[in-house]
């Protein structure tokens, strides 16, 4: 363990999610086992007209430890391994985009924001977009979509349950949409999430973006639950290299 990691126990009293070790919230050896690479992550039912998914990780052991950390105990640390790890989702996402790429988050609810003091699947996408800048990439992050009142929490729903939850649940404001065609006109978009469960999220969210006449290039995810890995309409690959 290193002077930093024994400073963070000492002052924060902080152990790995992954293997409890004392030290960072994800210690040097549990870190060196996340996935390098996206995988194509089709939900089963696939939700009709889906734009191509990928994710990075399953949703289970350390990858879902991180993702609850942050969304559920506040473990802000956690925001930077969780964003890289969508970096390669969205890169894989975008492997034959030549241009500008505009990373989307998926809205959360006002209360949800509220209660955790933040909202994850922005800062993601905001990291991710910097980890693809710092390599070379042209990418911005833009909150293009807002969330209806009366939306409830997705947790313990099924396919059915959320798609029903979801339905017109998003929009696209007009002065983001301007915002967006003033700085980035001909730029494509990548639908950006932590977890890809039914696709009932990226699904709705492509709607909303598809109604306004943008093109959603794909949909990357952190994670996706791993029952619903898998191919699909448009399997054009299983696996690509992140940046």
């Amino acid at each position: 363990m290193s002077f930093r990691d024994a400073l963070g126990d000492l002052l924060l009293g902080s152990r790995c999610v992954g293997c409890d070790r004392p030290g960072r919230l994800v210690c040097p050896p549990c870190r060196s086992t996340l996935p390098r690479t996206a995988r194509l992550a089709w939900p089963v039912p696939t939700p009709p007209g889906l734009a191509t998914p990928l994710a990075t990780a399953d949703y289970d052991g350390l990858p879902r430890a991180m993702v609850l950390g942050l969304k559920e105990r506040r473990m802000l640390a956690l925001a930077r391994p969780l964003g890289e790890l969508l970096a390669v989702a969205v890169a894989a996402a975008a492997y034959d985009v030549r241009g500008p790429l505009v990373l989307v988050p998926v809205p959360s609810r006002r209360s949800s924001v509220r209660a955790r003091g933040h909202d994850p699947t922005h800062t993601l996408a905001r990291l991710a977009a910097g980890h693809l800048v710092a390599a070379g990439h042209d990418v911005v992050v833009h909150r293009l979509l807002t969330l209806r009142p009366g939306v409830v929490d997705q947790a313990g729903l099924d396919a059915a349950a959320r798609a029903a939850n979801l339905q017109g649940s998003m929009t696209c404001p007009g002065p983001a949409l301007r915002r967006l065609a003033r700085r980035r006109p001909r730029a494509r978009l990548v639908v950006c999430d932590d977890v890809l469960t039914t696709g009932a999220t990226a699904r709705e969210a492509q709607r909303a973006l598809e109604a306004v006449g943008l093109t959603v290039h794909g949909i990357a995810a952190v994670a996706a639950t791993r029952r619903r890995w898998g191919s699909g309409p448009g399997d054009i690959h299983s696996e690509t290299s992140g940046p």
